[in-house]
């Protein structure tokens, strides 16, 4: 499902306009992007929780060269699916 076919499900399930479900959706995404920079979770009771998980720099290997190289530690987002979702999903 790409962002459009989820646009139209949010519309029709809520009874609002493509326009103001686009909206909407725009605004809950910044929501939890604006709360995963701030170094916030942002758990949906039922659905799952998102959250910012930092990896530590490590050592890894070129596969063409075979050389040694330093990967440098960076910050991801996590998806942990609730427990509802898990079940749904069983």
């Amino acid at each position: 499902m790409n962002k459009t076919e989820l646009v139209e499900k949010i519309a029709a399930g809520a009874g609002l306009s493509k326009v103001d479900a686009k909206k909407a959706l725009d605004a809950t995404v910044a929501a939890i992007k604006d709360a995963l920079i701030a170094g916030d979770k942002v758990a949906l009771v039922g659905f799952g929780t998102f959250a910012v998980n930092e990896r530590p720099a490590r050592e890894g290997i070129n596969p063409a060269t075979k050389a040694k190289i330093k990967i440098a530690a960076k910050k991801v987002a996590k998806f942990k699916a609730g427990a509802e979702l898990a079940d749904a999903l069983n």
